[in-house]
């Protein structure tokens, strides 16, 4: 079984990012991302509502890494520490060295690659150093711009599970795509 340890925070570089530790000043941008009707169309949970529920997320956050039970990364532009999107490990099986990836981006940095360069980023991290052998992405199966990612990503689709979970008065699907270690 995996050890895993967050209590030092696993700041990530790529060729444009910072993969950093969320701050006191990512909860505005925070609240702007989940309150984003774009941002929010395919994720099954409630949009935030006030910065509270930001606040609250990001305290969330936090807690489950000290618990090691999740990480969650403030996306950045190399040099500008503004916020424009998060991505993080959920669902950390260690006994079955499998974790969950989930990302956002804000709408205005869609279609420059940049989250293509986060999510491998965290992937060779958590494949590579962490030591997990596989990583799930669960998403709408509507989601085309989620789905072309992943699999730009390496990232296979092993189906489509119907009827999954319930959201907002429907019964619906997820498309399962998961990478493995080489």
């Amino acid at each position: 079984m995996l050890s895993l340890d967050f209590s030092t925070f696993p700041t990530l570089h790529t060729e444009r990012l910072v993969l950093r530790d969320h701050v006191p000043t990512d909860v505005e941008p925070l609240f702007r991302l989940r309150n984003d009707e774009r941002c929010m169309e395919f994720i099954g949970r409630p949009r935030a509502t006030t910065l509270l529920d930001a606040q609250q997320l990001m305290e969330r956050m936090a807690q489950e890494r000290l618990m090691n039970a999740s990480v969650s990364w403030t996306v950045a532009l190399e040099g500008d520490d503004t916020m424009i999107g998060s991505i993080g490990l959920y669902r950390l099986k260690p006994e079955h060295y499998t974790a969950e990836v989930g990302y956002q981006l804000t709408p205005e940095h869609w279609g420059k690659g940049l989250m293509y360069e986060a999510l491998n980023a965290v992937t060779e991290h958590t494949l590579g150093h962490l030591g997990f052998h596989r990583i799930e992405a669960i998403t709408d199966p509507r989601n085309q711009r989620s789905r072309a990612l992943l699999e730009r990503c390496g990232y296979a689709l092993e189906g489509i599970q119907r009827e999954n979970y319930y959201w907002e008065g429907k019964i619906m699907d997820s498309a399962l795509y998961a990478r493995l270690a080489k």
